[in-house]
Formats: C-alpha cells, structure tokens, sequence
C-alpha cells in the first residue's frame, strides 16, 4: 500500500499573478471577497472582455502575529495568468485587483483536506513544523495556503507552503 509523502518540495517559475489584498475581520470573508473579485476578472471584466481561463492553485498569502498564535488580517489572494498572458496581462477593470511579477519560488507543502479557516490553518501549520523540526531553512512569518478546488466543496484539497529561504 502506497503511503502519501508527508510532504515534499517544489520550485515554480516566476511569473504573473493577479492579486487581491483584503483585510476583513474574518479570514473566511477576506478569501470569499477576493476570489469574487477574481473570478470577474478571469470571467470577463478586463480588457480584452473574454474568459481568462482557471488555473490552480489559488493561492492566499499569509502572516503570523508576532506571537505567531493568529493571522495578521491582510491576506494577499493570487491568480496565476494562463501562459498565453504572462507576456500581456489584460488589465483589470476593478482597481483593486493588481497585477504582480512574482519571483521564483521553492516551497516545502503538504497536504490537508477539508475548509480553510483560520483555525484549520494555525493547526496546519503547527502540525507542519512538528513534522518538519527545528529549520532555518524556512520562513516563519510569511505561508501560502493553496487551493485546488472549488471553495464549496466540502472535503476540498488544499496545500500549505512553506517557502524556503533564497
């Protein structure tokens, strides 16, 4: 029986991403406004006025408080542009919505299952660092919570990252 990895490493390319930036009370309503806004843009409010196309993960950027016991309230909600984009982004219509060269990157991820809420992901991130051990490799401030699959399904595959030191 084949056992799943507890986690594993990865690199991902620069590219663009459009982002979304909310800080509302609940972590919940700021990756559910986000994404709206998002999916209008893929859907059709930008400038050249066609589908953009999904791709996966979504990604949500997050900090720890300095106690490193919650989130700070500004999540950074990231699509990454279809190929055929990446050299043109088509503008967005809604201001909010910025688009973004993001560097290479090198994570460490692993898997869980089930809705992002801020507690699930405080304890995935808990759970991750016992696994993984006392590192300087990482960050300990700065994580993505990537996303799959729809956000209503309820066991829904999602990743944290870790994202190695340059």
């Amino acid at each position: 029986q084949c056992e799943e990895a507890a986690y594993e490493e990865r690199r991902y390319p620069a590219g663009k991403w459009a982002c979304v930036t909310k800080g509302e009370p609940m972590y919940e309503q700021s990756i559910s406004m986000s994404f709206m806004k998002l999916m209008r843009y893929i859907c059709k409010e930008n400038s050249v006025g066609c589908y953009l196309g999904m791709t996966v993960p979504v990604l949500n950027e997050i900090r720890l408080t300095k106690e490193g016991t919650k989130l700070e309230r500004e999540v950074v909600t990231a699509y990454y542009l279809p190929g055929e984009y990446q050299q043109n982004p088509p503008v967005p219509m809604d201001p909010e919505i910025h688009i973004t060269e993001r560097a290479p990157l090198r994570v460490i991820t692993r898997v869980f299952y089930g809705m992002t809420t801020e507690e699930t992901i405080l304890r995935e991130i808990s759970l991750f660092w016992e696994l993984l051990g006392s590192t300087d490799t990482v960050l300990q401030e700065t994580y993505f919570v990537a996303v799959y699959e729809n956000p209503s399904i309820p066991q829904r595959r999602n990743e944290i990252w870790f994202i190695c030191r340059a």
